[in-house]
Formats: C-alpha cells, sequence, structure tokens
C-alpha cells in the first residue's frame, strides 16, 4: 500500500511539471520551455521587425564615442567612457554616479543579425523580448522579468550581420523600474544610432 500511494504521489508531480511546461534556469528560476506556440509568437515578433532603411558603416567605430558631449551631459554621464571587454567583444561603458540613482550604460556591436535574438541560436527563453523601432531602424527590448530589475538591452540592427546594443543598467539597487530602464536604453540607442547615420 505504501509502494503504491508512493507511485501516485511520483504519477502526480511528474504530471504538474507536464502541465506547467516550465524548466529551470542556471539559478533556479523557472521559464517557459519552447512549444509549437512559442515558435509562432517568436515568428510573429521577427514579422512586426520593420525593414532596414539602409546599413550603415560600422567598420572601425569607436564604442566610446557613439555620443557627443552634449548628450553625455544629458545622459548624466559623470566619467570617462571605458573600454572594457564584453561578453560578444569589446564595448565601451558610460557611468552616471554623481547624483543618486547611480546607473550606467553599455555599448556593443555584435556580429549578428538582429532575428537571431528572436528565432536564432541568441534567443533565450528567460528573457522578454519586444520588436519596436529606433530611428526607423529594426530594433528589439531584450530584459530578465524580476521583481528587481538587473538591466534593459535595445539591439538595434543597423546593418546585415551587425546589431548595436544598448544597456541601461542599475547601479543603485531599485533605483529604476523596468520600464523606466527600457526606456533609457531605447533613448542612448536612438543617440548612439544618429551618430552612426552621421558617419555615412
Amino acid at each position: 500500500m505504501v509502494r503504491n500511494h508512493a507511485r501516485r504521489i511520483t504519477g502526480g508531480v511528474l504530471a504538474t511539471a507536464a502541465l506547467a511546461g516550465c524548466s529551470a534556469g542556471t539559478d533556479g528560476t523557472p521559464y517557459p520551455v519552447e512549444t509549437a506556440a512559442t515558435a509562432a509568437s517568436q515568428s510573429a515578433k521577427a514579422a512586426q521587425l520593420p525593414q532596414r532603411p539602409a546599413d550603415l558603416p560600422v567598420q572601425g567605430v569607436d564604442l566610446c564615442g557613439l555620443f557627443p558631449q552634449v548628450e553625455l551631459d544629458a545622459l548624466k554621464i559623470s566619467s570617462v567612457p571605458r573600454p572594457a571587454d564584453g561578453a560578444d567583444g569589446p564595448v565601451c561603458v558610460f557611468d552616471a554616479d554623481k547624483a543618486e540613482p547611480f546607473h550606467g550604460y553599455e555599448a556593443g556591436l555584435v556580429a549578428a543579425d538582429l532575428d537571431q535574438w528572436i528565432t536564432g541560436a541568441r534567443r533565450k527563453n528567460s528573457l522578454t523580448t519586444a520588436p519596436k523601432a529606433v530611428g526607423g531602424y529594426p530594433a528589439l527590448t531584450s530584459y530578465r522579468a524580476a521583481t528587481d530589475p538587473a538591466d534593459c538591452t535595445t539591439l538595434v540592427g543597423v546593418a546585415k550581420g551587425k546589431t548595436l546594443t544598448i544597456r541601461a543598467f542599475p547601479i543603485t539597487r531599485g533605483g529604476f523600474t523596468q520600464p523606466q530602464l527600457c526606456e533609457m536604453s531605447a533613448h542612448a540607442a536612438d543617440v548612439a544610432l544618429q551618430t552612426l547615420k552621421a558617419r555615412n
């Protein structure tokens, strides 16, 4: 009897997990598993992206020079932009740490098409993405949903096989909501895009 009871409990747990359709990330946080409906939803996102008006030249671009001085002031950048190594290559970090809430931006260029974050190898179930347009160019906002937001990245498809990434992140914990971080990231991405257009 005890053995049968244990079997029923185990079966119930398995059924619950199957119905939930969730897996766990490395930090134990559950996120949706890929399904046919999820794949269709991602394809629909890709279809919402506007066509790129033109490829922008990004060869040799100075990531730390994407924001003119007037924009650095507007973004409250308080120190000299500093080059750093990112997960996908060189980035530039911009700190705004003179007045609370402290925050920062990280700019990068990734050798990948924008749709890789929607239907390709760079898509992650744990990230929330939304299609949009920045300066007339196809773009995505990307972030990991959390009670205490960690960042928000705006990705802009500036050329074939090239994506501009602008990440806004809080330094002061709890200083910004997720929508605020995404708005900050999108605004900074628009400024950086104007700089790239001016190089053309």
